[in-house]
């Protein structure tokens, strides 16, 4: 027989998961459009700028579904919010796929920007305020297994479609039949109890409290709830206060530098790269990610081990790491290769593997974390919706700016840039940022108001 706790934890495990498609779509979305540039670019004879715009439409319309996601996701709670979100994702992923015109194909991946802008930060958020303390950093991280498992199966599923005609509309529409589940699912699923009880649905946080937790008395957590929501009244405003500022630096510094590495540009452009450094064939370019695509898997499912066993701080500063040794080495193969071939294109390869790998430890799924765990009940979905603003900002800029620094800088300066910002963030991580692991989110939230 089944014991409370294990039935209890399927339950908050199964709710994780379902909102966890909401990173398979980020990773599927990012997989597909790098496969996919290659063939849009040929039909519409795409300049460089051209294709950065394209790719960066996402990022635009992430930074509108960011701001309205940080709103709807406290009026309407977090299931709502991440079902209305996966419509528009999947409306925006349909118009893609049919567009007649470059124009039309633009505004499709607008609205699919706007889908993920809210749903690559409520997913976190949500799971990170269902999940027990001592398993809140694997559930969170599912998000990212989740967008590591879009990564792989966008690649192999290009692959099989590069041979029929315009494959990209086919690779482009096939992120709706997640969406679709994800629509569904999310609502079947209980809404945050600590949303609830900010809305004083005070029998319904019980039940879900107890329905999760498996306890039959909640009464001390949900005073310990309202104690802590009590002391906040979760306007903007609130987010400049002193006792809130150092937090909201934390959050939006890693999320502009984690995309200032080079992250989403390196990602969607793999392709390119391996093409610019030896591999010819666009169908071999794109086959070659398959590799880079199961890393990443596999690396996220050793973060999900670690990450409640050695904390966030070392996960963090290990990975960043990484990422500026891979990117050095990286420089090095462009700058003393006179000529492309497939010896540097295999180099290449291993320099992105250990660049992908370093990034997944540390900086895709720590900061998601972080950014659910650092701030206030009330000002939560706020401070988050801020956050990813930043991130999709920065995403803008480096997505529509990689070809062109290529250009400028040559690709072994622009890579030692990507390095040299990622020095400037594992001293960032070094000295300001905490360790919240074992923490309850309250605890965490007393410790940093006192700290602040």
């Amino acid at each position: 027989m089944i014991n409370t706790r294990q039935k209890n934890f399927r339950i908050i495990y199964i709710a994780a998961v379902i909102s966890a498609l909401g990173g398979l779509l980020f990773g599927y979305d990012i997989g597909a459009i790098s496969s996919s540039i290659l063939f849009i670019s040929e039909q519409f004879a795409l300049s460089p700028l051209w294709q950065g715009v394209l790719v960066s439409s996402v990022s635009l319309g992430a930074i509108v579904g960011a701001v309205a996601g940080g709103i709807l996701s406290d009026r309407l709670g977090r299931r709502y919010t991440l079902s209305l979100f996966s419509i528009i994702f999947s409306i925006g992923g349909i118009c893609s796929a049919m567009a007649p015109m470059l124009f039309l194909l633009v505004v499709g991946r607008v609205l699919v920007g706007i889908g993920l802008g809210a749903i690559s930060f409520v997913t976190p958020l949500y799971i990170s305020e269902i999940a027990p303390v001592d398993k809140r950093g694997s559930l969170v991280f599912l998000n990212q297994l989740a967008l590591s498992t879009g990564l792989v199966i966008s690649y192999p599923i290009s692959y099989a479609l590069s041979s029929t005609v315009e494959p990209w509309r086919w690779i482009l529409a096939f992120s709706v039949v997640p969406a679709s589940i994800l629509i569904v699912g999310i609502l079947g699923m209980p809404e945050s109890p600590r949303w609830l009880i900010n809305h004083n649905h005070m029998n319904r946080a019980r039940k879900v409290l107890i329905q999760i937790s498996g306890a039959t008395n909640v009464d001390q957590e949900i005073s310990e709830i309202q104690t802590v929501l009590q002391q906040r009244s979760g306007n903007w405003s609130e987010l400049l206060q002193p006792s809130i500022r150092p937090a909201l630096f934390i959050g939006v510094s890693l999320a502009m530098l984690q995309q200032f590495t080079g992250i989403n540009t390196i990602v969607y452009f793999t392709p390119t790269i391996l093409q610019l450094s030896g591999f010819k064939s666009s169908s071999i370019a794109i086959l070659a990610t398959i590799g880079i695509g199961m890393i990443n898997f596999l690396s996220t499912v050793l973060a999900i081990w670690l990450v409640d066993r050695v904390g966030r701080r070392p996960l963090l500063l290990c990975g960043i790491l990484g990422m500026v040794v891979s990117l050095s080495i990286l420089g090095l193969v462009f700058y003393f290769s006179q000529s492309p071939d497939v010896s540097m294109g295999w180099l290449t390869i291993a320099s992105l593997m250990i660049y992908v790998s370093s990034f997944v430890i540390g900086l895709a799924s720590v900061f998601w974390l972080l950014i659910a765990e650092i701030y206030p009940s009330k000002l939560r979905a706020k401070a988050m919706s801020i956050a990813t603003v930043a991130n999709w900002s920065a995403s803008l800029i480096t997505s529509i700016s990689f070809l062109t620094l290529i250009q400028w800088f040559g690709k072994a300066g622009t890579f030692w840039l990507y390095g040299l910002i990622g020095m400037s963030t594992w001293l960032l991580v070094f000295f300001l940022v905490p360790e919240t692991k074992g923490l309850t989110l309250e605890e965490i939230e007393i410790r940093l108001g006192k700290d602040g």
